[in-house]
């Protein structure tokens, strides 16, 4: 079901994208002051064949990106003893600790506007996993987290 809702928001998120793009690029071409309008111009755009091959490649990205968009990446080092590089880590990548326990530590993005950029999926859960702290959540957002938490740690290794 997760899988799912997430699929959906990037459909909408990519319909989004194209009508800004459109509705930016008929204000800069001059065409809006023409009665032409942004649906009019999507409207023409999927009576060709282009226009239905972009809709089906969005409905595809869309339905695919779930399963790519989404990481775990492992870093060495302890939760417990170096749980201040973690949390510092997050804090600079702009998310902050929403729970911790036992088992691991959630963190959430700290504000509106990166929330909105990830599509409301900023949480990235963290467990210890052996030698390892295992990063989960959405790609861009833990690759971001593990660089900086790997340079934590090379630097207090030193």
């Amino acid at each position: 079901m997760r899988y799912l809702v997430r699929a959906i928001k990037y459909f909408v998120a990519f319909c989004v994208l194209y009508l800004v793009i459109l509705w930016l690029s008929l204000r800069l071409s001059g065409m809006s002051g023409l009665d032409v309008s942004v649906w009019d111009s999507v409207a023409v755009t999927m009576q060709t064949t282009r226009g239905r091959l972009l809709a089906v490649a969005v409905v595809l990205l869309s339905a695919v990106y779930p399963r790519f968009g989404f990481i775990t990446r492992r870093v060495e080092c302890l939760m417990d003893e170096d749980r201040e590089q973690i949390v510092s880590a997050f804090e600079m990548s702009g998310f902050r600790a929403v729970s911790q326990s036992e088992d691991g530590m959630v963190f959430r993005a700290d504000s509106v506007v990166r929330r909105l950029t990830l599509l409301g999926e900023d949480e990235i859960a963290v467990r210890q996993y052996g030698q390892w702290v295992e990063i989960t959540g959405i790609r861009r957002a833990v690759a971001r987290v593990a660089y900086r938490l790997e340079m934590y740690m090379d630097n207090k290794r030193r």
